[in-house]
């Protein structure tokens, strides 16, 4: 049978919390003897303090609570950085017409230099953000299809971004020529308006991907 919660389990040592508080840096040793009410309130207390504080003393405090942060808040901070600083991004390219610099983009969204630099430099190979394109990849074979479904329609718009997409205009067949203009393909002297595609079966709009992707006819 689990004991149950006494008044020191419930209430927090002022004491206790003003010597973690002030340490250089909070290890897991130091918190070990802490009770619940305690932990519960360096936890809040330190979310209070990652909202509030900006620039290096928000790095500063990072560091200093770094070991006894749980990984659900470490992504939260990255997943926070990398919403600022995109946003921060878009509206000085918005306002300037050009990309900022580093120290531009730390000043617009509250950041030190350093982690914007950091961030910028690491993003790519960062779990979340991994994460991230896998969930926009999921939703390539259902707008993929949206296009094909316009080209079989006849859109020539949507014929030629679907054979681009599958890499089909870059992979074309040695001796065809192919001529791309807003309202037909041409593919030697074949041309292909709006309204020949609308004519055309799927099979025949498939053997037109294979030409152009150089794949048919050999």
């Amino acid at each position: 049978m689990e004991p149950e919660n006494t008044l020191s389990n419930l209430t927090p040592s002022r004491e206790k919390l003003d010597r973690v508080l002030g340490l250089q840096k909070i290890t897991l040793t130091d918190i070990e003897d802490l009770n619940d009410a305690e932990r519960n309130y360096i936890a809040e207390f330190s979310t209070e303090m990652l909202q509030r504080l900006t620039d290096e003393e928000r790095d500063k405090f990072i560091d200093k609570i770094a070991e006894i942060m749980l990984p659900s808040t470490n992504e939260q901070i990255w997943e926070h950085n990398h919403l600022v600083i995109s946003r921060a991004i878009e509206r000085l390219i918005a306002q300037n017409g050009s990309m900022p610099p580093k120290f531009v983009i730390a000043r617009e969204c509250g950041l030190s230099r350093q982690t914007v630099a950091k961030h910028l430099t690491g993003y790519k190979t960062h779990p979340q953000y991994l994460a991230e394109m896998e969930q926009f990849k999921y939703m390539v074979p259902k707008i993929l299809a949206n296009v094909c479904k316009l080209a079989c329609n006849g859109d020539v718009k949507a014929a030629r971004l679907y054979f681009e997409t599958v890499g089909a205009i870059n992979k074309r067949r040695p001796n065809t020529v192919i001529n791309e203009q807003n309202n037909y393909l041409q593919i030697n002297k074949t041309i292909l308006s709006q309204e020949n595609l609308k004519q055309l079966s799927k099979e025949q709009l498939n053997q037109i991907e294979l030409i152009v992707s150089g794949i048919g006819g050999k």
